[in-house]
């Protein structure tokens, strides 16, 4: 990774303050800072707050490119980190299934993604974390869990019943068993045990929430099927709602105080249940799920339709996720605050520089011309 000397951003159209403002960005030490440093012509652009994605499984793509098909971990969560920074993502968190179907769902592999991501983050172009979708029904798996959860750091945890009343899997086992890269018998023993565990569930989860709060693990539930499914995880404590199947499971969540997370690609490929949810407000962050593009995209759509500004549409990619993580370093283009954004074609809409932490982590276009003319020029001045 490349830091950045310090320098200042002139001539575009900066988001502060919950505005498009016309002013200057300085850069230096990795953070938004303040004074007359060297500056990088930028006109004709836009400058954003870097995103932060809270659910991103696009990396599925990498491991398993089809079925059948495992690749090594921590060269696939790499790609997915280039992946991610192309599309204007600094903060990635790595959407990992903890559960009972076997395969890349399984405990096993779920430890192995969770070392990756260790291991991969030191040396990432991007701030790279992990997130855990979580099965209710593995209570027989419960403290190795919590030990994998306090080793790794994980800060982000959602449940997710899949025997329930969502009953995904039950439809077509043979596809699933498939794609987690399973036997078809294995997988229906698998089913078969989890739903044995039916009646220690309620008290598993009790624990865990219990185990969260102490740790200070933001939890919440997956692909709620209605009000009362969204009603009992958050008597619980897990007061997030992410990707709820249904818009009254997103307004009981409104109506309590917790917040909604939608995935970006569905209103990319006009969903009307998830539209219904955006235009009734029943939305406060958006997610890349399978595809980074689909962030800074749908954050467009939400301009073009007229449902919002860039300013308010930008903040459920970046400010909004960042306050319910806790990360007040990141998110806005404060002074003081993290130096992660990135730099946009007012045109095209295209992003051609993402920065994190004050670090290159994507370059290209136009703007990454100028960027690199300024800093050869300073080179050689300084020669």
């Amino acid at each position: 990774m490349t830091q950045l000397p310090p320098l200042r951003l002139t001539g575009a159209d900066i988001l502060r303050d919950g505005e498009m403002q016309r002013r200057s960005l300085a850069v230096e030490n990795g953070r938004i800072a303040r004074g007359p440093l060297p500056p990088v012509d930028m006109t004709g652009y836009l400058i954003l707050p870097g995103i932060v994605d809270l659910h991103g499984q696009a990396f599925e793509r990498q491991i398993a490119p089809r079925p059948g098909t495992l690749l090594p971990v921590e060269t696939a969560l790499r790609a997915t980190a280039r992946e991610a920074a192309a599309h204007g993502v600094t903060t990635a968190y790595i959407a990992q299934r903890w559960g009972w179907e076997g395969g890349i769902a399984s405990p096993d592999f779920a430890e192995n993604v969770l070392q990756g991501v260790s291991d991969v983050a030191v040396a990432a172009l991007i701030d790279m974390r992990a997130q855990l979708r979580l099965d209710t029904h593995t209570a027989d798996s419960q403290q190795r869990l919590l030990h994998a959860i306090r080793r790794h750091g994980v800060d982000l945890v959602v449940f997710h019943d899949t025997l329930g009343a969502s009953g995904q899997w039950s439809e077509d086992p043979a596809l699933q068993a498939r794609t987690l890269g399973v036997p078809l018998a294995a997988f229906e023993a698998a089913r078969t045990t989890a739903k044995g565990q039916s009646r220690l569930v309620p008290r598993h989860l009790c624990q865990l929430a219990e185990a969260f709060d102490t740790l200070g693990v933001t939890y919440g539930s997956h692909g709620d099927m209605d009000g009362e499914t969204r009603d009992r995880y958050r008597l619980l404590g897990a007061y997030v709602a992410e990707c709820p199947a249904d818009p009254r499971a997103a307004a009981v969540a409104h109506a309590t105080d917790g917040p909604v997370i939608l995935p970006a690609p569905a209103l990319i490929q006009d969903d009307p249940r998830q539209w219904a949810m955006l235009r009734r407000g029943l939305c406060d962050i958006l997610v890349s799920d399978c595809h980074y593009p689909s962030l800074a995209h749908a954050a467009w759509s939400l301009v073009d339709t007229g449902q919002m500004d860039l300013p308010r549409a930008w903040s459920m990619i970046s400010a909004t996720p960042a306050h319910l993580m806790g990360m007040h370093d990141r998110g806005r283009l404060d002074h003081r605050a993290r130096a992660d954004f990135v730099v946009m074609n007012a045109t095209t809409r295209e992003i051609e520089l993402t920065v994190s932490a004050g670090r290159l982590a994507y370059l290209s276009g136009e703007a990454g011309a100028r960027l690199m003319a300024s800093l050869s020029e300073a080179r050689i001045a300084a020669e």
